[in-house]
């Protein structure tokens, strides 16, 4: 890829990650609003609503994690090394980029990474 095509390439991903940024960040807004409107669930009210409460808790986690993805992938553009793997420092296939924008690793090292995190969790026992 050269460096104009690189540059429009890194110019694209860039406009992605803010898009998906003010996305994330608005779906964060409504959710902590609709947390605190629903503050007075009591146990005996159902376990409907307690269990959307705790669904929303998780989805929000889940965000909070994504917009702190996306904002490392936009400080790595400012610093010029967006695209380049943390891990082993080649770059990160430019297929990977698109389809995860956000992505700090090469398929390889996040493919490791995760085989690493799988071993070292406890297995459950399923008791019958």
């Amino acid at each position: 890829m050269t460096t104009t095509a690189n540059a429009q390439f890194i110019a694209m991903e860039r406009k992605k990650l803010l898009e998906e940024q003010s996305q994330v960040s608005e779906e964060l807004t409504h959710l902590r609003e609709f947390m605190q409107a629903e503050v007075d669930v009591e146990p005996d009210e159902g376990d409907t609503e307690i269990f959307e409460r705790e669904k929303n808790a998780a989805l929000i986690a889940v965000l909070e994690r994504r917009l702190q993805d996306i904002e490392t992938a936009l400080k790595s553009i400012d610093k010029g090394d967006y695209g380049t793997c943390s891990r082993c420092g080649n770059p990160i296939e430019i297929e990977r980029l698109e389809v995860k924008p956000d992505a700090t690793m090469c398929l390889n090292c996040q493919r490791e990474v995760e085989r690493m995190s799988r071993r070292n969790r406890p297995q459950r026992q399923i008791d019958w």
